[in-house]
């Protein structure tokens, strides 16, 4: 549903005339309004480039110290080369999401203060954005899991789960770095496995369960996934072409260079962007509402190979 607020009808941009009635200044429209749980990266000063490290591999095409600007990182926080992150060996950086944690830590919890201007503040801003990253990822999680009718009789703690979360992001650089993040993230995890259990039942079978388990590579073509635990498992490269995911709970699976093309992954539980990222898909792949089919789906189809 697109939020709503009232505005008034002087700050509406021209051309602009909603259907809705007002008191002749204030009026009541439609205003897709900016995504918390969305990177923004205009309003963030490039901290996914500087924080992290990373090595050389398949996904980066350079070695990076941890608080390094990325070479490419221009002086007004955007990256020179983003229309050619993939051709250029950057696929990590190509599918990274920080979920709004970038724009929260550079205009809320540092007020706007860009770590080039204020470098005795680069070190700490550097260590909160990790941790930022991590809360802001379970708010989407959560958001998701409050999302799942079958699990509404647990929806009172998922929502408490939500609020205290919620409030952590809006914690002092002191005491986000303090944070135990690791038994935050466990406790919220009890509750998702809780919401996915209670919304695979709708399977109405045994399902099947590959918790961890390592399908790197495997033959999956048109396997019946419907309501599996995929949880953690590693896809790599893995066959899931005209596979049924269906109410799958995928949270946290690596999906990099699977090969998605008709995968039906509409309804799959905690599907990500970026793990729709990392891999490959068509037009034929059916993805939620609330992702989007990735570019790079249309120019570099993976090759059509029998997967081991």
């Amino acid at each position: 549903m697109t939020p709503t607020t009232t505005v008034s009808s002087r700050d509406l941009p021209a051309g602009n005339a909603p259907a809705a009635r007002g008191n002749g200044r204030f009026i009541m429209v439609a205003v897709a309004l900016p995504d918390p749980l969305r990177g923004d990266c205009g309003n963030c000063f490039g901290l996914c480039c500087v924080a992290p490290a990373f090595a050389a591999s398949a996904d980066f095409a350079i070695d990076k110290k941890a608080g390094q600007p990325c070479p490419n990182l221009q002086k007004d926080n955007r990256c020179g080369v983003h229309g050619q992150l993939r051709d250029r060996g950057f696929t990590g950086c190509a599918v990274f999401d920080c979920f709004g944690a970038g724009q929260h830590v550079s205009q809320v919890t540092f007020d706007g203060q860009d770590w080039r201007h204020t470098p005795r503040l680069a070190r700490q801003m550097f260590a909160v954005f990790p941790v930022m990253r991590q809360l802001h990822e379970l708010l989407w999680y959560l958001t998701a899991a409050l999302d799942l009718g079958p699990a509404q009789p647990i929806h009172p703690e998922l929502a408490a789960a939500r609020d205290q979360t919620r409030r952590l992001t809006h914690a002092a650089p002191e005491q986000l770095t303090a944070l135990d993040i690791t038994r935050h993230r466990h406790d919220v995890n009890l509750l998702l496995q809780q919401a996915s259990d209670l919304a695979r039942v709708r399977a109405g079978r045994r399902r099947p369960q590959y918790r961890g388990a390592d399908l790197t590579g495997a033959n999956l073509r048109r396997t019946d996934l419907n309501g599996a635990n995929l949880r953690g498992a590693r896809l790599i490269g893995a066959d899931l072409r005209n596979a049924d995911l269906t109410t799958a709970d995928v949270t946290g699976a690596d999906l990099r260079a699977a090969n998605l093309r008709g995968t039906r992954l509409a309804d799959t539980l905690f599907l990500t962007q970026t793990q729709l990222d990392s891999a490959h898909g068509n037009l034929d792949t059916t993805i939620p509402a609330t992702l989007s089919r990735p570019r790079h789906w249309h120019t570099k189809p993976p090759p059509v190979t029998d997967a081991i």
